[in-house]
Formats: structure tokens, sequence, C-alpha cells
């Protein structure tokens, strides 16, 4: 399985394709919505579709597709997998609606009280919705298995 370009593993470079095909989209849909393109987009967390999903189960297909269904290494993928997405889906989540109320505090108090803070905005596009983590597993999926002759050759 050797010959891949990211540590000559070729399912890293199927992860690396899967994570940046979803920053990539979300990069033009930026054009599109915004109409002007927002380049930290492409770096940024949070949004349609989940690029934490998209690689790990990018990861766990190539796996299946490399390894088979029944090993170790499938399984670790598969947990992995469901955690991250559950991770992205509830507790980033709500983290970034913690701090979009915090930050509605923080309006409140700076023009109530002129009082500010050394960090005055926190960041709250943190975690996912469903269909956003959805979509990103669908993407990691769709990759993994249209790779499948990259993966095997």
């Amino acid at each position: 399985m050797g010959t891949g370009i990211i540590f000559n593993n070729r399912i890293l470079d199927v992860v690396f394709i899967s994570m940046v095909s979803a920053q990539l989209y979300k990069l033009i849909e930026s054009l599109f919505r915004k109409r002007k393109i927002i380049w930290t987009r492409l770096w940024e967390t949070g949004g349609m579709p989940s690029s934490h999903s998209s690689s790990v189960v990018a990861l766990t297909t190539a796996i299946g597709i490399t390894q088979g269904l029944n090993t170790g290494a499938f399984a670790v993928s598969t947990v992995l997998s469901v955690i991250v997405m559950y991770d992205a889906a509830g507790i980033r989540k709500a983290a970034g609606e913690h701090a979009g109320v915090i930050n509605q505090l923080t309006e409140f108090i700076i023009a109530a009280f002129d009082k500010r803070f050394k960090n005055e905005k926190l960041k709250e596009l943190l975690g996912h919705s469903y269909s956003e983590v959805l979509a990103g597993a669908i993407l990691g999926f769709l990759i993994g298995f249209l790779l499948k002759g990259y993966l095997l050759g």
C-alpha cells in the first residue's frame, strides 16, 4: 500500500483529499452566499459540511477497503468516527451556543456599564448541526469509495 504522497501512505492521502474537499466546499459556498471569497473558511471550524466527519469517515472507509471490515483497525476507526461526529454535533455545537450567549451578555455589559473586556468576542461557529455532520460523513464515504482503485493500486 506504499507510494502514497503523505508519509508514503495512501490512506492518509484519501483522508487529506476528503478534508480539503470539505473545506473547499465552504470556500466556494462563501462565494455564492456572500458574493466574495472568504479565505478564512479554508481553516475555520463549523459549517457545511463537517470536515471532521468527512475526514474520519474517509479514514474508516479506506481502512475498511484496504484491511477489511473484520479487523481491529476498522473497529478502532469506526469508534473514533462515532466519537468525533458526536463531539462535533453535540459538545462543540453546545460550546458555540454558549459562546453566543456570553457574547450577548458582553455586549449588554459594555453598553450598560461602559465596561471593556480583554477579549470582547468569542468564536461562536465551533460545532455542526446534525445535517452538517451527516453531509460530511457522506462526503467522506464517497471520497473513500471513489478512491478505492487508488487505495488498492
